[in-house]
């Protein structure tokens, strides 16, 4: 198993890293032709929804940029590979009925989500258009140990093991819009669905997510429960709240359940508990 990224430090230990900057499409083919892969997994984008508003002209670039990459490297170097497309829930945009279904109108309404509406349909005329064997999956939001600050229930959680490990009285945590409401799915039910998608054979597009859907200041009640006795104060920074923002994202899973028997395992708490202790973890060895 190969794991492929700008840098080696960020691969999975049950995969020998390859360092590749997927912007180069010499590169991109040498390392898929190295490697004569059966299955390949694309995730790799610019991922975060604020920083796209930040940083369009590079979010467009690099996520368009490094998805005609891969597939043109798989298209001369692994044309008989299974590839399993990992797109995002957020190219549905506003939904007009929830939960979502993979039947829905894409309408994205971000930079990120026009980069991955994008790259998904390149996906699907390569597809098309070279034979390739594409299944393309819509994520809705996941976490999980690892998971980099710039998401929510991430960021709740280092603030908290920062908190706690400086022995604050009362925690202080920062949020965005409260009444936002995502469908959280732990990141290890995620790679389950994905390894599913890979086995079956099918393809079009699958939703994957909870079906249900928690809001910002749902998660901080919950970590509050997490982190008792110590109190949180919740705190509203309006540099954090988004002018374009869906309030409501969650999607119907039924398809993929039918296809492969998947169902999401793991609840929020345990995924929050799990983060938490990551993080407190990453921080006290880092003192």
């Amino acid at each position: 198993m190969f794991a492929l990224s700008r840098s080696a430090a960020s691969a999975s230990r049950a995969a020998r890293p390859v360092t590749v900057d997927l912007r180069d499409g010499d590169a991109v083919r040498s390392a898929v032709r190295i490697s004569r892969p059966e299955v390949v997994y694309h995730l790799a984008a610019l991922s975060s929804v604020g920083r796209s508003w930040e940083q369009p002209v590079r979010t467009m670039d690099e996520n368009t940029l490094t998805a005609v990459n891969m597939l043109e490297a798989i298209r001369h170097e692994a044309p008989a590979a299974r590839v399993v497309w990992v797109s995002s829930c957020e190219v549905y945009g506003p939904p007009t009925a929830l939960p979502i279904p993979e039947s829905a109108t894409i309408a994205p309404a971000s930079p990120y989500a026009v980069s991955k509406a994008g790259a998904e349909m390149l996906a699907q005329v390569y597809a098309d258009s070279f034979g390739l064997d594409v299944v393309r999956a819509r994520p809705f939001s996941h976490s999980g140990p690892g998971q980099p600050p710039t998401f929510l229930l991430s960021s709740l959680t280092r603030q908290a093991a920062e908190g706690r490990l400086t022995g604050v009285q009362r925690l202080v945590v920062v949020t965005g819009n409260p009444d936002t409401r995502r469908d959280f799915t732990d990141v290890r039910d995620m790679v389950r669905a994905y390894r599913g998608l890979a086995a079956s054979g099918a393809s079009g597009v699958f939703n994957i997510g909870s079906g249900r859907s928690v809001s910002s200041a749902e998660q901080v009640r919950l970590l509050g429960e997490l982190v008792a006795p110590l109190m949180i104060q919740h705190e509203i920074d309006p540099a954090r709240v988004r002018l374009h923002e869906i309030m409501d994202l969650r999607g119907d899973h039924s398809r993929l359940t039918a296809t492969t028997g998947w169902e999401p395992e793991i609840a929020l708490r345990r995924t929050m508990a799990d983060t938490l202790a990551w993080w407190e973890e990453r921080l006290a060895a880092g003192r």
